[in-house]
């Protein structure tokens, strides 16, 4: 839904965990190594993402599995800062951003007859940012293991620094979700989730800003810019359904998904995924994908807060008034299209990279375009295992 994740990435990285994955991994797994290399970068120097990973997974006896994931990111560049453009102009203002996430992540599952039961924990942490997450995933196998059920919770406690405050303020946030993976067929399964969240405490993004005009003698105004206020709550609710067929005859499959989102903060999103995964001889795998998405507005998001009769205030602690310009909140549409192409030239060993690009466009007629980014998002990665 957002170009630039709104951080922190563990957090997030748990609920795309729990809500999203097709398949379950066997209980016993080959031991391997992998790194991954992933670049994020926006058009006319705004904001560029180079993220760093390496994990490791080992079976521990025959029944449980651990794997272990380190991720470093850097982050720099140039994002809207929230306020308006200025007079006679159709650029936002930007603000530079610079920073590095240190990140780890740990999961141990144990098979237990026909339930497979996953513990997951991670920690991420950078200048104004801590984040520790935690995670349980279920998954039982029904009908001769036809039908899989999916049971999982997920949490997440944060501290944040903000420019009006000498300390940290806290942010908690709680995921859960129901799913089924049901065979139709030899080469046919649907997947269905059903997913619950809630997040509590500060909730706003403290480098977002928004900007008013404050009367500072009778007919003179001075423009003063605040931290934007979004509420202290936010309930997020979300449905999952997905489609994966395989084509025997050309050695294809197409998967096709569809997401509905909405959240207390009257933000509705529709999303829809489209990949076909084409294998060209034994060791080699094709997959374009393309992605559409779009979403509704905030109640609270405002281009610009001189149009409207709302007073910001100096500590934007989460209870009323609400605002927020930051462009992430207004009524938008992207699509992403992408190709990722791995290759397996020895049977211990896969390789990998893929390309995707990112277009994200502003619906509501007032945010300017230039708000909104062009990204390129490129991906090598390998793995070895035995």
């Amino acid at each position: 839904m957002n170009a630039l994740p709104r951080r922190p990435l563990v957090p997030a990285a748990f609920v795309a965990a729990l809500s999203v994955l097709l398949y379950r991994a066997p209980a016993r797994a080959d031991d391997a190594i992998a790194y991954k290399f992933e670049n994020y970068r926006e058009e006319d120097g705004r904001i560029t993402v180079e993220t760093q990973s390496a994990s490791v997974d080992a079976d521990i006896g025959s029944l449980t599995h651990l794997k272990l994931t380190d991720t470093v990111d850097a982050v720099s560049g140039a994002t809207p800062s929230g306020e308006p453009a200025p007079p006679g102009s159709d650029q936002v203002a930007l603000t530079e951003i610079h920073e590095r996430r240190k990140a780890w992540s740990g999961d141990l599952s144990r098979q237990v007859g026909d339930v497979n039961i996953d513990f997951g924990f991670a920690d991420s942490r950078e200048s104004d940012y801590v984040s520790e997450g935690w995670s349980v995933n279920a998954l039982a196998d029904f009908n001769q293991k036809n039908t899989t059920v999916r049971l999982g919770i997920a949490g997440a406690s944060d501290r944040v620094e903000v420019f009006f405050l000498p300390e940290y303020l806290p942010k908690h946030t709680g995921d859960a979700i129901l799913g089924v993976t049901q065979l139709l067929g030899p080469r046919t399964f649907i997947t269905f989730n059903v997913s619950l969240g809630r997040a509590t405490g500060y909730l706003a993004e403290p480098h977002k800003l928004v900007e008013k005009g404050i009367e500072v003698f009778q007919g003179v105004y001075l423009e003063e810019a605040f931290g934007e206020n979004s509420p202290n709550t936010r309930n997020k609710e979300s449905a999952f359904l997905s489609l994966n067929h395989a084509f025997a005859s050309v050695g294809g499959a197409v998967e096709a998904s569809y997401r509905l989102y909405s959240d207390s903060y009257g933000i509705v999103s529709n999303m829809g995924s489209l990949s076909w995964i084409q294998h060209l001889g034994p060791d080699v795998l094709l997959e374009p994908t393309i992605r559409l998405s779009e979403q509704t507005a905030a109640r609270f998001y405002f281009y610009n807060l001189d149009t409207t009769p709302i007073i910001p205030i100096h500590v934007p602690m989460g209870t009323g008034p609400y605002y927020s310009s930051d462009f992430r909140l207004s009524s938008m549409e992207d699509t992403a299209y992408g190709l990722k192409v791995s290759w397996k030239p020895r049977q211990w060993m896969t390789l990998d990279v893929a390309f995707e690009q990112f277009v994200m466009v502003g619906r509501d007629g007032v945010t300017p375009a230039s708000a909104y980014p062009r990204a390129g998002i490129s991906t090598v990665g390998a793995r070895f295992q035995w």
